[in-house]
């Protein structure tokens, strides 16, 4: 099967991977950055983008560069 990773879903793989490495819950996070758990899920699912404010606030959350949440650096 081929899979298309674009920005979009990177973005998602690695937001996913961050809050279970941090062992937050979708709802956690959600309350964090003051969103719905259906926005946090939306995003893992690649089904939302954020907006670059909130890419810059996840990426300190998790201490991460944005370009990493993009995809754009391992």
């Amino acid at each position: 099967m081929w899979y298309d990773f674009s920005m979009e879903s990177l973005f998602g793989l690695r937001v996913r991977e961050l809050r279970e490495t941090h062992e937050l819950s979708q709802l956690q996070l959600a309350k964090e950055f003051h969103v719905t758990k259906q926005t946090v899920s939306a995003w893992e699912k690649g089904l939302q983008e954020t907006d670059f404010s909130m890419l810059i606030e996840i990426a300190k959350f998790f201490r991460v560069s944005t370009d990493y949440l993009l995809g754009l650096e391992e």
